[in-house]
């Protein structure tokens, strides 16, 4: 799958959210226009970006906003995310899981993040966009091996003997049965 991580990596990086200095030069600009006397610029809706934190994500996913989550498989203690697959399947929100947290913090301008997630993409990104749930969606959400499996079927010790008893009386109860 190193090709669909490489292709959510590409759409993650075009709604990287805006760093420090940009913001900072955009609201200087929108303030020199005012001072020159200029109309200050039109506050717009949200631009569309990528979206952290793990309150934040959790947040979009319960109120079914998310379009697709991003989940670092390295998160110390793993307690933080471990949850996050079952909320989103139940959800039926497409997640993946990328093997490094660092890579995840880079695209927000941080040094680590344990969750990403987009809530929409502009309309020439749409197709990708799908692609990529769809991928994910066969990959993660309705994979049944990645469901949890409750043991192996392997008893203790104490139980096998238990039960060994158990039908060592049973066949000797047969067998008195038998004799009669």
């Amino acid at each position: 799958t190193g090709s669909a991580t490489a292709e959510l990596f590409k759409l993650l990086m075009k709604y990287q959210p805006e760093d420090a200095a940009t913001k900072a030069e955009r609201i200087k600009e929108a303030a020199e226009k005012v001072a020159a006397g200029e109309e200050a610029p039109e506050a717009t809706k949200a631009p569309l970006v990528v979206k952290f934190g793990l309150k934040h994500v959790t947040y979009l996913i319960e109120q079914k906003k998310a379009k697709l989550v991003a989940i670092a498989a390295d998160v110390e203690p793993i307690e933080l995310v471990i949850w996050l697959p079952a909320l989103c399947k139940k959800m039926e929100i497409p997640y993946c899981i990328v093997k490094n947290k660092a890579r995840l913090g880079w695209i927000v301008h941080q040094k680590k993040a344990a969750v990403l997630c987009l809530t929409g993409v502009k309309k020439e990104d749409q197709h990708s966009l799908e692609t990529l749930r769809n991928n994910f969606q066969t990959q993660y959400n309705q994979n049944v091996m990645t469901a949890r499996k409750w043991g192996g079927g392997i008893m203790g010790l104490k139980t096998q003997a238990k039960l060994a008893k158990r039908e060592k009386a049973v066949q000797a109860e047969l067998a008195k049965k038998a004799q009669y």
